[in-house]
């Protein structure tokens, strides 16, 4: 593992939690700090650091680099217990407004991609093609008299 053992813990965390949800689709999930916990002893970290991954799993740099948010964290008050669960969603998952094309787009699935610069992106790529087709249909009156033919070659 790379750099420090809050690097350690978010590392575990991605790869085993993050990742799978995001390439499944789910713009939900949560994360259990006693599962994270149980990965992370297995592979020599301190039992005792319950604090440490409770904090790497709500540090700003985990939830920026991976496009994600905390939706809710259940558990005691202190919010730093092995009983704790994260609640993640993707960045701006609000309103009902689904996500799910822009996470099966996302390269890695580490979303590098802000959400509104990924529609720009695809929407001029569409425009293109668009502007295309009427210049080659003889413009845009051409265009709408062969969008409202039944013949496709009435332009």
């Amino acid at each position: 593992m790379r750099g420090g053992s809050s690097e350690q813990v978010r590392s575990v965390a991605f790869e085993k939690y993050v990742k799978p949800a995001l390439r499944e689709g789910r713009t939900r999930f949560s994360i259990a700090v006693k599962d994270v916990m149980q990965d992370l002893v297995s592979k020599g970290f301190p039992p005792a650091n319950t604090p440490q991954v409770c904090s790497a799993l709500r540090k700003k740099e985990f939830l920026q680099n991976h496009g994600i948010e905390i939706e809710g964290i259940d558990g005691p008050p202190s919010k730093m217990s092995t009983t704790v669960v994260f609640r993640y969603r993707l960045a701006n998952q609000r309103g009902g407004r689904n996500r799910e094309p822009f996470v099966s787009a996302a390269s890695e699935l580490r979303l590098e991609e802000d959400p509104d610069v990924w529609a720009e992106r695809v929407t001029g790529k569409i425009r293109g093609l668009l502007k295309q087709e009427i210049a080659q249909l003889g413009g845009a009156e051409a265009f709408i008299r062969w969008v409202r033919s039944e013949d496709e070659d009435a332009a």
